[in-house]
């Protein structure tokens, strides 16, 4: 980076955003470039470091709102840990759907049945389902997790 700074087109570039997803970041509070006397923003490697953030909180999942909390909440410890145990919480329960759902589906490759709908272990899922009702099959379609093979 020069000691100038970056164009908006030239930070943007170098993390392969478009230019107005910068200014999104910025109308939210996540980013204050300098400006030049022209009125021009001018990014330093401060801005391009909290580039980086904002994208690897986006990578964990992280809404803008929640890294803007945690940019407000930067030097509370027991604030930012409990937006991070939430996020933790919410991650571990997809994490456990999504393994449901992987078992579900390596079940359905290797089962021996003709007819998946005579799978013994399929119809346990069913009778869970019909146990649950709507609501239950709604929000846990596949948590009901196989005994065996």
């Amino acid at each position: 980076m020069s000691d100038s700074g970056l164009t908006i087109g030239e930070l943007a570039a170098r993390f392969g955003l478009a230019t107005h997803v910068l200014r999104h970041w910025e109308d939210l509070g996540l980013l204050a470039p300098r400006r030049d006397s022209g009125g021009r923003r001018v990014y330093r490697a401060d801005d391009a470091e909290t580039v980086a953030v904002i994208l690897l909180g986006k990578r964990v999942g992280l809404t803008l709102a929640e890294i803007a909390r945690l940019f407000e909440s930067a030097a509370d410890r027991d604030t930012r840990r409990e937006l991070l145990r939430a996020h933790r919480d919410q991650l571990a329960a997809r994490i456990a759907a999504a393994t449901a759902a992987l078992n579900t589906i390596d079940h359905a490759l290797d089962c021996g049945a003709t007819d998946f709908r005579s799978c013994p272990h399929f119809r346990g899922k069913v009778d869970e389902a019909l146990r649950l009702g709507v609501d239950g099959v709604a929000a846990h379609p596949v948590d009901i997790p196989f005994s065996g093979r």
